[in-house]
């Protein structure tokens, strides 16, 4: 018999009946059984790790983080636990083109809000993670990130490439409340915030507000293309408070870029991208931001214009060389 953090698998099942279960590596979609020696370890921390509300949440066993969902099946609990990379993968082995890599990379000293969209299982998570990291490495700096459940591993402390130090505190939500999760880390004057989903109205009313006053944020939100992240985080903004024609100026002027990503393959899995960004110096004018900020999405030719100069070398923002 092995142990549960001797053996390579993404995913592990729990049945009510106690039978466990992982990916077959030999096969594209079947399960195999698994008899690990330490299942009563593992098996009695997926029960003491849930709150009692939550479905999602996430353990942490033999220093390896586990993403769970708790299902009450007819027979009785079920868990479905995804083992999480030990270490957060480097940005530019995600599969980006080297030019967009180049591009967001860019962006570590800028603020302002990049958001990643794309359907379950796509990979947002470790996009904005990696890209997070990247930036800690580059610029150091304090970094805090509000997820539920935590996922990728970043909480602790990077030594800069330009000699400075960075530091990452991961978080959850207080109670669930991720708005009021979202204020409390703006009072700790972070650089870098990373937000793991845009899920509620008050979520993305704080990101827009943090996106705007000197911030870089990260975060993903479920969503069909570009155009549908965008109008999905105006929604949930201008269920606040907040109204609509507000929303839509606030991400205008908060704007850093948009991506959009969904993974293809069998076996390696590489991230297809649709992208929109905004120009950095917001001092300059920008024909992205001015669409946004009127409140109607006809982006479909500024992102095939960015991605078709990205593609060949150009510079997205032709004012800039």
């Amino acid at each position: 018999m092995v142990k549960i953090c001797e053996t390579k698998f993404s995913d592990i099942y729990v049945t009510p009946e106690k039978e466990v279960f992982i990916p077959d590596p030999y096969t594209e979609d079947s399960l195999m059984f698994f008899e690990p020696e330490d299942f009563d370890a593992f098996f009695a921390l997926l029960e003491k790790g849930w709150d009692g509300k939550n479905s999602s949440y996430s353990i942490i066993y033999e220093k390896s983080i586990y993403r769970v969902e708790r299902t009450e099946a007819i027979y009785g609990i079920q868990y479905c636990a995804r083992k999480m990379p030990e270490k957060t993968p480097f940005f530019a082995s995600l599969g980006f083109k080297p030019e967009l890599v180049r591009h967001l990379l860019s962006l570590s000293s800028a603020s302002g809000l990049i958001l990643c969209s794309g359907p379950t299982g796509s990979g947002k998570t470790t996009t904005v993670s990696s890209l997070l990291k990247e930036y800690l490495d580059e610029e150091g700096g304090f970094a805090y990130t509000i997820e539920d459940p935590t996922e990728m591993p970043l909480d602790g402390v990077y030594k800069a490439r330009n000699g400075g130090i960075g530091l990452c505190k991961q978080t959850q939500p207080p109670h669930g409340d991720w708005g009021e999760g979202l204020k409390s880390a703006l009072r700790t004057k972070p650089r870098f915030i990373l937000v793991g989903e845009i899920r509620t109205p008050e979520t993305a009313s704080e990101v827009l507000r943090a996106a705007t006053s000197g911030h870089l944020v990260l975060s993903t939100i479920h969503g069909n293309n570009v155009s549908d992240a965008i109008s999905s985080v105006i929604k949930y903004a201008s269920a606040t408070s907040m109204s609509e024609e507000l929303a839509f100026d606030l991400f205008s002027r908060g704007m850093l870029g948009v991506l959009h990503q969904h993974l293809y393959g069998v076996g390696i899995k590489i991230p297809i991208i649709t992208h929109l960004f905004a120009n950095p110096d917001t001092t300059r004018g920008d024909q992205v931001r001015g669409i946004i900020k009127s409140g109607k999405l006809n982006l479909a030719t500024a992102i095939e214009t960015q991605m078709t100069r990205l593609s060949r070398g150009m510079n997205i923002f032709p004012e800039l060389g």
